[in-house]
């Protein structure tokens, strides 16, 4: 069986007639805007993570090497430390460091309470 041309035609333009209100619209703006939020998210927390973590050997080292300057015989020199304008040795880089601590900290609690404050409403 064929349909006839006009019954096609009339069934191709059906597709351009305007969405029913009740279903929800497809709107390229918005997932562009969604892709790209989320990709400046995902780059945030990478470069965050980063600065945390492996930046001029990262925060657990200088907190390694930090307890065992204060816990054993070891001095600042063994661990290349001569001062802050000439060598910091494993603590170069500290203040970024602590900076993405701060920020990581700060990014947690705002998670936290946008959860404790939705799990409230829920039991509402």
């Amino acid at each position: 069986m064929t349909k006839r041309p006009g019954a096609l035609w009339k069934g191709f333009l059906d597709l351009f007639e305007d969405d029913d209100p009740s279903e929800p619209a497809y709107d390229p703006v918005h997932l562009g805007a969604a892709a790209i939020g989320t990709l400046a998210s995902l780059g945030a927390l990478y470069w965050l993570l980063w600065t945390l973590l492996v930046f001029e050997g990262g925060l657990p080292m200088k907190v390694r090497a930090l307890a065992s300057v204060l816990l054993t015989s070891k001095t600042l020199r063994d661990y290349g430390y001569e001062g802050k304008p000439y060598a910091m040795g494993a603590f170069e880089g500290w203040l970024g460091n602590l900076i993405a601590l701060g920020l990581t900290l700060l990014l947690v609690g705002a998670l936290h309470r946008l959860y404790h404050d939705a799990a409230k409403k829920k039991v509402r």
